[in-house]
């Protein structure tokens, strides 16, 4: 075997470790079962939006059907400086327990400036923030209210997938971001937390104070969920948990175009290089070095300086070991159909994830009508 071989098999090895050591993260970490207690718990709701005319209505008809009582929960939604009719969109629900706000602007960071603000206005003490393009489950508040009562988090992160119909295009990203979320509840499973999703976030508000917000990070656009996430697994590594139950899955809407997908993807892998948690980067080197691997090796198989039998042996077992992985998020939230166009998927995914990578670096992203540097 070449040193060239070596190399590639050593990473393939570490992969292959770190989704074992993930996979036995899902598997531990037990699935909630709420109970049919009185709901207690108060939430104010931050919904910030820009130009979201499109989106709102079927938000707030999930909202509306909120299976929660009215006067234990507020709605405050954030005008992030729309041009749209977004605002009176939301007026013409006359929803009685909705405030909207107008974002006061304050860092390089629209998003966070949003919740922020929100905060400031927010009347209860549990904050769940969430995002103008998501659907609400009906049981989504008492499956949170269930879930404090019995294990007294001060941070919860939970489960969130997307609407995708049978085009190509949909199906890669509900592919890619189950992917993301099966990560995310795994490394709850081992107790290294890395990732969460803002669309289904949710604190208390003393304790966002005493973290002192966002404060440090207000240079990067987007990362409102998981500089947070970092700030109280330093702190408070115990009291952060993870809502393992379907009845608090959020669905958001995937991109509409792949020019608008890479620079979600972007925006993403933005905030995840510009982490301080040693672990998340190990992680992610070990991921995007062994997506790049195979892109390498695929090269180097057709121009003759690796068999091809070395290249298909490698793409089959990170394939099968993917598979495995997803599946098993997959199964327990439902979302087992995600899997019909896993072999074209996992045949492009190396390819799209190591663009992803380098143009985070190399260029600007576009988010909500504007420009942002990396």
């Amino acid at each position: 075997m070449s040193v060239l071989e070596i190399i590639i098999v050593f990473v393939s090895c570490l992969y292959f470790l770190l989704l074992a050591w993930f996979f036995k993260g899902i598997a531990s970490l037990p699935y909630f079962v709420k109970d049919n207690d009185v709901p207690k718990t108060k939430f104010s709701i931050i919904i910030p939006f820009r130009n979201e005319a499109e989106n709102l209505p079927n938000l707030i008809e999930t909202l509306l059907e909120l299976n929660y009582p009215k006067h234990l929960f507020e709605i405050l939604f954030i005008n992030d400086d729309s041009k749209d009719n977004s605002v009176n969109i939301i007026k013409s629900f006359a929803i009685e327990n909705a405030t909207i706000i107008d974002s006061e602007r304050h860092s390089l960071s629209p998003k966070k400036d949003a919740i922020t603000t929100a905060i400031k206005y927010a009347k209860n003490n549990w904050i769940i923030t969430t995002d103008a393009d998501c659907f609400l489950p009906k049981a989504w508040l008492l499956t949170y209210d269930s879930f404090i009562t019995k294990n007294h988090p001060k941070m919860i992160v939970a489960p969130v997938s997307y609407v995708a119909n049978n085009t190509f295009l949909e199906q890669f990203q509900l592919f890619d971001f189950l992917s993301l979320q099966s990560a995310t509840h795994a490394s709850f499973g081992i107790k290294k937390p890395i990732l969460c999703n803002g669309a289904n976030f949710a604190y208390q508000t003393t304790i966002f104070k005493e973290l002192s917000g966002f404060e440090g990070n207000n240079n990067i656009a987007s990362g409102d969920d998981i500089f947070l996430l970092e700030k109280m697994t330093k702190k408070y590594p115990n009291e952060l948990h993870y809502l393992k139950n379907k009845d608090a899955l959020v669905y958001t809407l995937p991109q509409k175009t792949l020019k608008d997908l890479i620079h979600q993807r972007i925006r993403w892998a933005s905030k995840t290089s510009a982490s301080n948690n040693t672990f998340t980067k190990i992680v992610g080197i070990i991921i995007f070095t062994m997506n790049a691997l195979i892109i390498a090796t695929l090269i180097l198989s057709i121009t003759g300086v690796l068999t091809s039998n070395f290249f298909i042996t490698i793409l089959l077992l990170k394939g099968v070991i993917d598979y495995m992985f997803i599946k098993k998020s997959a199964d327990i939230f439902q979302q087992a159909f995600c899997l019909r166009h896993y072999l074209l998927s996992c045949l492009m995914y190396p390819a799209f994830s190591t663009v992803i990578v380098l143009s985070t670096y190399l260029f600007n992203y576009k988010w909500k009508d504007r420009m942002f540097k990396k």
